[in-house]
């Protein structure tokens, strides 16, 4: 993949589910709550936000599992059924017209490092933050991080939410 493409392409371990991603994140989220630990087994948790129109299945097929939330509003997890890796999540806040893709899923990882970190409150002590990269306790007013044209992508995500 050249560094013009406007496509990124993903799945799980065992390669059932393969998708693809229509464009450049929203915004990239490096989370670092106490829950992303526990549900990734890691410290922190790296999600692209993207709209869910942009992230396409290309094989297979997810299953999409209930799972709470700090905020008590839940996510839906998209599954491998196979090999139950997680490959996206939708968030309540966020609702079915975003996806959380999962950055490690995706076959050039490194395309998309963290735009923020968040709830860097409780992230680990050994975990360095990169100087360069904008850090919060808890999470951020998205007007003042995020790039005008994402800004522009979520206010025509938000009338469409609102005309459903």
């Amino acid at each position: 993949m050249n560094a013009e493409s406007p496509t990124f392409d993903g799945g799980c371990t065992c390669r059932f589910v393969r998708y693809r991603v229509s464009s450049k994140p929203l915004f990239v989220h490096c989370c670092h709550c106490r829950w992303c630990q526990r549900e990734t087994g890691a410290s922190f948790a790296l999600n692209a936000m993207i709209e869910a129109e942009r992230v396409n299945l290309l094989q297979g097929e997810v299953e999409l599992v209930d799972t709470p939330s700090n905020s008590g509003k839940g996510q839906k997890i998209a599954r491998c059924p196979k090999c139950h890796v997680a490959v996206w999540s939708h968030y309540a806040g966020a609702g079915d017209l975003v996806c959380f893709v999962r950055v490690g899923t995706l076959d050039d990882p490194d395309r998309f490092p963290p735009d923020v970190h968040i709830f860097t409150a409780s992230k680990q002590p050994w975990v360095i933050l990169p100087p360069d990269t904008p850090a919060f306790p808890e999470y951020y007013k998205t007007a003042e991080q995020w790039p005008q044209e994402s800004l522009e992508r979520r206010t025509a995500l938000q009338a469409r939410s609102r005309s459903q």
